[in-house]
Formats: C-alpha cells, structure tokens, sequence
C-alpha cells in the first residue's frame, strides 16, 4: 500500500500528451461553448437548451480533470511552482466561459413555458432542478459582460488572496525544542499524550502566527469586502442570505438548529469542566489541553492496521461501502502523513469522470486520525452514489457535505465503544467523540460567531490582525463559556482555519454542526431498523444534488425545519456527556 496518492488516473505529468491534448481540447470546448452561446435560437429552444447541456457536460468533465490534477499536487506541495502555474492559466481560461454561461442562464431563465421544454425532453427532464433554479437564481444575475469582469477579476483578488493564506500558513516554520517543524504538525501534537509536549506546542503555534498575522489578515480583510461587494452588486440580503440560498436550505432550518444549540451549550460547557478538573484544571479547560487524549486508548495505527479497522466495519453497514474503502486503501487513493510544503487538516476531492476520490491527510497514528481517514472516506462514498447521475447533477451543497462523511465517524465510534473491555477504554472512546462532538457544536458556533461579526464590521473599517485576535477571542468566550479558562484562548483560530478564504462561500461553518447532528440522527435511525435503512441512506445521498437538503432529508423521514430534531440528536450527545462525566468522577 502506497502512502502517496497517485495522480496517473489523471494524467502522469504536466507534459503528458494526455494533459497537452486536454488542454488543446479545452480550447476548442470553450470556442465551441461560446460560439454556441451566442447562436441560441430562440426559435427551437428546448433543442438549443438541450444542446447547450450537452457540450456543458463534456467541458466540466474535462475542466474538473485539468483542475483537479492541478490544485491535488498543489495540495501536496505548495512549493510546487509549476502547479501554480498551471492552476492559474486554468483559471484564466475558466473565466473566459463566464460570458458565454450567463448567457445561457438567461436564455434559461427567459423561458416562461420551462416547464413544457424541460417535459419534451428526456435530458431536460433528468436536468429539471438544475434548470428551474436557473431560473430562480436569474435574479441574482448581472449582465454578461459584467458576469465576464467579476471572474476575471476574482483571479487577481479573492482567488489570488486565498492562495496567498494556503501557501503562508503550509510553509510558515514553527520553532520547536531546538528545531523547526511545520504548523499542521505543531498542531497535530495537541493530541499528544504529554502535557508538557501539549502546552509548549500550543505555545509555539501561538509563537510563529505573527511572521504571518499581517499578511494573512490582509487575504481575509480583501476575500471579505470583495464577497459583500459582490452580495450588494447581485441583490443578496447578506452573505448569510446568499450561503443559505446557495445551499438550498432554509432560513428555517438553520434558526431551528442554532436554537436547539443554544439550549444544550451548557452541557457541553459542563463537559469542558469536567474534563478539565480531571486533568487538574481548576477554572476550565485551557485550550492546549482541549485534545488531550483521556483513558487507556493510547493504540496507535499503522497504514495496514487502519485499513484493516475501517474495511471491517465498513462491511458491517454495507458491502459497497467496504468495496469502496478497498478501492482507496489499495489504489492510491490516499496521501496519508504530513511533511513540509503539504497544506494541514484533510479533504476528500471527488473526480467524478474517473468514478474516483483522491483524499488528503496528515496521518500520525492516532484513534483521532483513524476516524479522520473513516470521515474522509465518507465523503468518498457519498460520491460513489452520485456515480449514475448525469455529469451536471453531482454538486451537492454545503448542509448536506458533511453527511456521508459524519456518519461513517458514528458507524467508527460506535463499534469501537460497543467492543469496550473497561472503563479507561470506553472513557478514551467516549472522549474522543465528544471532542469531535465539541468541535461542531462549540467550536463551529464560535467560528459562524466570528465571520457573522467580521461581516457586520468590514463594510465600515479595515480589521487589522489584532482586532482579528479580538474578535475571535470574544466568540469563543461566548460559544465556550465557562467551559474554556479564558486565560488560555486561541486568538489566531482565524489565521490557520481555510474555510474563511474561500472567495466563493462564506460561512462554511454551520454545515458541520448541520452535518454531524444530522448524521447522528440518521445513525438513530439505522440503530432502529437495521439493514432496511441502508437503501434508504444510499436514495438520501443521492438525492442531495437534485433536492434541497430538506427534501433530501425527508427521504429518511426527518423534517429539518422542526427544532425537536435538532434537539433529538443533541440529547443524545448529552447522555454521552453524562456518561463521560460519571466515568471521570469514579
């Protein structure tokens, strides 16, 4: 088994004859996409519609392969000039369809009979939500030309900004008992079973965040301004208002959410304390210690051991699943173990024309990173069952992204928890959930806290690093509460966190509180009844491209918009707190 990804499925290199016929081809796709976008006939508009999918399909199948191939060995190595470079054409010539798609959208969006075309014709037929939300979002279209600058010019700004915070915070060096390390290892050792190895690599993160603070400040100062620009040029409400909309998710859903938080954050405040106490902490829980590893669960894994874990039970829940984790671990799929110039944290990138997934961790061993591999692997089957959708129709939205890859986190914890021999191994398996628990509930409220105020502020000031620290520091004392000793904050979670430069999405937050208390429920139910449930949990998945996340969700019999399920998940996660709580005081 390789501990590498390997790209060749893709293409073996930049001057390939495969990837310089592609991008030859590439060319001629989009001189043929703009040439028909300027002929669509009126006159036959269902044929003129028909035809502008079809040669849409063969442009994103070849466009995601050139990208993907890019932007994967960047991801690997940011140093990788090459990689930039491509990526960077790539997106010049991205633009340059701008113009010819907004016309098509509004040759779309002009049909008042789009019902009866999209009925005349099968391929319109199986493009239906596609189509009718073309026309939905019609009303937050400019004008071609100027759909054609804000592109060209997102390459120079937005883009250009979240390129700089990728590369700044991958190859930043971190000072460290006498040698230099990168940040996602710094960061990976606050799971370290010494204390002392816990707190001097917080310390150090905090250390090496002002060689960049400015810097990175500026990328999300400029990513954000241009976003509200671009909110108020279109006719958004807010940012908020456009993330909700773009994710097909009710305003609804996300209050009825919140509000089920907001009534159960004390507990977990009252899980932060008691952990805290247990590890010696007398005013709450420092964040260095936040990770620490508690019980007897110090296993490590290597590559062969993790795959053996997850391959066994992934077949318990479904044999496709399995199937496809086989598939991962033995056709490298994977590029597990950090190094410098790799960027931090994880990702699952599907490459839909291969019927692929290549996935990206910094592996170390840990129970943490086995369920780290088991969530990134989620992402994988959820798109495995977007295999027979037609090439247009495999984008599913922010809510329902986390779903697949949370569930396949429960199946993980549950099992290990079930094959518990003692209190220290059922305390370090209950741990470990309710840190990821935490995490989604705590720490992501405290991020949708901080960008929700960077919003309210950028439109009237510039917000230089340390009003950033502020800021941060003030949303996590109100998501921590009492839970965290505020003597011992992280101010620079905005720094090293990548969801906050995208210059595409804003508040890519609340879908992993979505996505975990959804997935919980979900798992409820499999628990309720057993194999009868797996179809249905394949047709969710499914679904969530060609559905909103609350039709998708009604597929499994759950209602979104009612905040009692919200609270269903959430008291589950409180009995786990309980039972947490009672192990630590024996």
């Amino acid at each position: 088994m390789n501990d590498r990804w390997s790209l060749d499925a893709l293409y073996t290199g930049f001057e390939s004859e495969k990837f310089q016929n592609d991008l030859k081809k590439l060319d001629e796709l989009i001189a043929q996409y703009q040439k028909q976008a300027a002929e669509l006939d009126s006159a036959h508009p269902a044929a003129a519609i028909r035809g502008m999918l079809e040669l849409d399909e063969k442009l994103t199948a070849l466009t995601s392969c050139l990208a993907i191939y890019a932007s994967l060995r960047q991801s690997a190595n940011t140093k990788d000039a090459e990689s930039a470079s491509v990526s960077g054409r790539l997106m010049n010539k991205f633009a340059s369809v701008t113009g010819a798609e907004t016309a098509f959208r509004q040759f779309v969006a002009a049909q008042e009979n789009l019902e009866e075309l999209i009925a005349s014709d099968p391929l319109l037929t199986e493009y239906r939500y596609l189509l009718t939300n073309i026309k939905k979002d019609s009303r937050y279209l400019l004008t071609q030309k100027e759909e054609e600058i804000m592109a060209r010019m997102s390459l120079s700004g937005a883009d250009a900004w979240e390129e700089l915070q990728s590369y700044l915070t991958s190859s930043v060096q971190v000072d460290f008992r006498g040698g230099k390390t990168t940040l996602s290892a710094i960061r990976n050792l606050a799971y370290d079973p010494d204390p002392a190895t816990r707190r001097e690599a917080y310390e150090a993160e905090l250390a090496c965040y002002p060689k960049i603070a400015d810097s990175v400040a500026y990328s999300l100062n400029s990513i954000k301004l241009q976003m509200l620009n671009d909110c108020r040029l279109r006719g958004y409400e807010s940012p908020l208002q456009r993330a909700l909309y773009n994710a097909r998710m009710q305003r609804k859903t996300l209050d009825a959410m919140f509000s089920a938080i907001d009534k159960y954050l004390p507990k977990f405040w009252a899980y932060l304390r008691g952990k805290a106490k247990a590890l010696g902490h007398e005013n709450g829980m420092p964040w260095y210690d936040m990770f620490a590893p508690m019980g007897e669960n110090d296993k490590t894994y290597t590559l062969e051991q993790a795959r053996d874990v997850l391959l066994k039970l992934f077949g318990s829940f479904d044999g496709e699943l399995r199937a496809m984790g086989e598939e991962a671990f033995d056709n490298a799929w994977i590029d597990f173990y950090p190094r410098e110039g790799k960027v931090g944290g994880a990702f699952c990138c599907g490459i839909q024309a291969i019927r692929q997934s290549r996935i990206l961790t910094n592996f170390d061993g840990t129970y943490s990173d086995l369920v780290t591999l088991a969530h990134e692997l989620g992402h994988a089957f959820h798109n495995v069952n977007l295999y027979s959708h037609r090439p247009l129709n495999k984008h599913y939205s922010m809510p329902v992204a986390e779903t697949a890859s949370t569930f396949n986190e429960n199946i993980v914890n549950n099992a290990a928890y079930a094959a518990a021999q003692s209190d220290g191994e059922r305390l370090a398996i209950l741990e470990s959930q309710l840190m990821d628990a935490c995490q989604i509930i705590c720490d992501i409220y405290s991020r949708y806290l901080f960008e929700t105020a960077v919003f309210e502020l950028r439109d009237d000031e510039f917000l230089p690093a340390d009003r950033l620290c502020e800021l941060m520091l003030e949303a996590q004392k109100k998501a921590y509460g009492d839970g965290l000793d505020h003597s011992a904050l992280h101010p620079y979670m905005w720094l090293c966190k990548s969801h906050y430069y995208s210059g595409s999405l804003s508040f890519y937050n609340f879908p992993y509180a979505f996505g975990g208390l959804f997935a919980r429920g979900l798992y409820a139910k499999y628990r309720e009844e057993g194999a009868a449930f797996v179809p249905k949990y394949k047709a969710l998945l499914h679904a969530t491209t060609v559905m909103s996340a609350e039709d998708a969700a009604a597929i499994a019999g759950i209602d979104l918009t009612d905040r009692r399920f919200w609270e269903s998940s959430l008291a589950s996660i409180a009995k786990d707190i309980d039972e947490f709580l009672a192990l630590v005081e024996k």
